[in-house]
């Protein structure tokens, strides 16, 4: 198999970092695939040994096929690090499988990241591929399309990363022109254009929200897990862009995904699930936006 490049975003949290690697290198086809670690500068110089920690971990790493370690002079964001790395991979490998450092694998995620890469790699419905899925209370299909993209645990190509526009005022007023807010919002279960504006007014710098928001109003799909391939373990309060919860907890599946027979199409039943656990987690959500706004889009 031509495994695709892994980018891997570090920032000043090495324990995170040091799991996030060892999960990784527990998957089967490690040693066949490219890691590139980008690993951005402190934002102020309360971070710099933070920083300087979790540099001098990933200068020493192997298990992979080869390990390219980018050390940012100054300090981009969690933003315009992965814009930047995701741009700069896809231009010269024409796909890329994308994690940060508080992103738990199970040993098969790799497996399944390349597999469908290969599989939809020439089908312009499908824009990503996701590892992610939550913790929803119904059985799930083996594995199921939706309309947009998201961020946890994720994979495109080229083309699929051509339909990023960053341009987020154009992003909401498409939305609102279409008359799409109700759906983009999953029938008002989650405030993801209120994310959408904060974006906009500078409020947060969310990339993933402007991701989501480009493959929604292209009407493209990602495949999603029915058992999640990813555990986030930045809901602890040690991230940048987290307050601490577990609701968005999950059981890494301990078996590989089946990607056979899956109807390339929107599946109700995926989407209903999450609408119902966003309506189940969130409560007053007027209340609660900030927090999950938080976590889901960094």
């Amino acid at each position: 198999m031509n495994c695709a490049p892994i980018a891997l975003f570090v920032y000043n949290r090495l324990e995170h970092t040091l799991r996030t690697v060892k999960a990784l290198q527990q998957n089967s086809l490690a040693e066949q695939s490219e890691l590139f670690i980008f690993s951005d500068a402190p934002k102020h110089s309360a971070q710099a040994e933070n920083v300087r920690e979790v540099r001098e971990y990933i200068r020493q790493l192997d298990g992979f096929k080869s390990v390219t370690v980018i050390e940012r002079a100054t300090n981009l964001g969690l933003a315009g690090s992965i814009i930047d790395g995701v741009t700069a991979v896809v231009a010269k490998y024409g796909r890329i499988i994308v994690l940060e450092d508080d992103m738990l694998t199970s040993e098969h995620f790799l497996t399944y990241m390349n597999e469908a890469l290969e599989a939809y790699e020439t089908d312009d419905r499908v824009i990503s591929i996701h590892g992610y899925t939550y913790p929803v209370s119904r059985p799930m299909p083996e594995a199921f399309f939706l309309v947009g993209a998201d961020c946890w645990g994720w994979a495109t190509w080229s083309r699929g990363w051509a339909c990023f526009n960053p341009d987020g005022q154009y992003l909401l007023d498409e939305l609102k022109r279409r008359n799409l807010l109700a759906a983009f919002d999953f029938n008002g279960a989650y405030p993801y254009s209120k994310m959408l504006e904060g974006q906009i007014n500078g409020t947060n710098d969310s990339w993933a929200i402007r991701w989501y928001a480009s493959a929604f109003l292209a009407e493209k799909l990602t495949l999603y897990p029915g058992r999640s391939l990813i555990h986030n373990i930045g809901n602890d309060a040690s991230g940048t862009h987290c307050d601490e919860t577990n609701v968005f907890n999950t059981n890494l599946s301990a078996t590989p995904i089946d990607l056979g027979n899956i109807e390339i199409m929107p599946s109700s039943l995926g989407r209903k699930a999450f609408e119902d656990f966003f309506r189940q987690t969130q409560g007053d959500w007027r209340v609660k936006m900030k927090r999950y706004i938080q976590i889901l889009f960094k």
